[in-house]
């Protein structure tokens, strides 16, 4: 262990344990077994959904669910440039393009209303666009009440990559819940962990049937090893699938830490000139991750400044996504923007935000900040 305060570790303890030790004395480790379908009953009923698959990664999830709708060579999907690269990366598995599309400078989400100019575009010059896949940013779910209409009108489905929102809600629906199929990531930093992992989270059961087969090596249900396709070994293990059962029965009280952590940062830099919380007007919201974004012609200092100010007190913070189309792997591809993305990218910047930090880690995290603030603008630390 070391004494840096990291982003977001994963928050495990004794029940998670005590799930882990039982399922071992179960002798179910391999990929399949009770406490793996139990997590996928018990994912779907949170998520509002009738099914679920548990898979080996968000990114897998991601893979099968574009598989799902049918995602290929010569078709495109639309795709938010403010993302991790694994949304971008599973389109290109299929053999589709990504085409992607800037964001909402108050939330980081798409960008509908550009979206929507970017749908029609492509639809009228004749492209076959296979899928919208909307990035629930940070923990705060796209406007889908504006999003879900327009996908509807043109008869492209959602693909929801909700890998870093699990608990929030938009207008009361749960993250994950919205189009066709959803993909949950249960990676090391996301608001509950299963190692790696992932799931897909839809009311399409012949979606999910199809994303189980591919995920077990498309084996046929025959004595022998049969197979007419190519698959991928992407199911969780009956051990993981244990350790998630056990965060999941921690998710609200992780989600109630990472707001009050939230809150306090809001108060913070509240009376801070050019300083705004990403998406703080979300009530909704899981608060995986808090990121400020700082003008720094109003406030006087860059995001850098803070980054490189908590760093030296063995805080990590990190900028937010670089936006895809900045990146050199898709440097070549087509996309509609305004700037925004880049805009976060430069003046972004990610805190501290884990359910783990106790309460001498958050004070001390504030403490440093605070003392950043004093120095900068000449008042009271807070």
């Amino acid at each position: 262990m070391t004494r840096t305060i990291h982003l977001s570790p994963p928050d495990v303890g004794p029940l998670e344990e005590s799930y882990l030790i039982a399922a071992l004395r179960s002798g179910w480790v391999a990929p399949v077994g009770p406490d793996l379908a139990a997590f996928e009953r018990e994912v779907a009923a949170r998520v509002g959904t009738a099914g679920a698959v548990a898979v080996s990664s968000g990114t897998a999830a991601l893979h099968l669910a574009l598989l799902g709708v049918g995602a290929g060579a010569g078709d495109v999907v639309v795709v938010p440039t403010l993302t991790f690269i694994a949304t971008a990366n599973a389109v290109r598995y299929t053999g589709a393009r990504p085409v992607f599309v800037d964001c909402d400078p108050r939330t980081g989400n798409l960008d509908v209303a550009l979206t929507a100019e970017l749908l029609h575009d492509l639809v009228r010059r004749g492209e076959r666009v296979r899928a919208v896949v909307p990035v629930d940013m940070f923990g705060s779910c796209v406007d889908y009440t504006a999003l879900l209409p327009i996908c509807a009108e043109l008869g492209v489905p959602v693909v929801e990559d909700a890998a870093e929102a699990l608990g929030a809600r938009h207008g009361g629906q749960p993250a994950g819940s919205f189009g066709r199929v959803g993909a949950l990531s249960f990676n090391g930093n996301k608001i509950i962990t299963t190692s790696g992992g992932g799931m897909l989270v839809s009311d399409d059961q012949v979606l999910l049937d199809r994303a189980r087969h591919l995920a077990t090596q498309a084996r046929e249900p025959v004595p022998h090893y049969e197979h007419r396709e190519t698959g991928y070994n992407y199911r969780l293990s009956n051990l993981l699938a244990a350790l998630g059962r056990a965060q999941l029965l921690r998710l609200d009280g992780m989600i109630g830490r990472r707001r009050d952590l939230r809150d306090r940062y809001a108060k913070l830099f509240a009376a801070v000139p050019g300083v705004r919380v990403l998406g703080e007007e979300d009530d909704e919201s899981n608060c995986w991750l808090t990121s400020i974004v700082v003008n720094p012609g109003q406030a006087g200092w860059h995001a850098t400044d803070l980054a490189a100010h908590l760093a030296g007190h063995d805080i990590e913070t990190r900028p937010v996504w670089k936006p895809m189309h900045l990146q050199p792997v898709f440097g070549a591809a087509e996309g509609r923007f305004t700037g925004a993305a880049e805009q976060l990218f430069r003046d972004g910047l990610t805190l501290p935000s884990g359910s783990a930090m106790d309460t001498g880690q958050v004070a001390q995290v504030l403490t440093v900040i605070g003392a950043f603030l004093a120095e900068r603008t000449g008042a009271s630390p807070a």
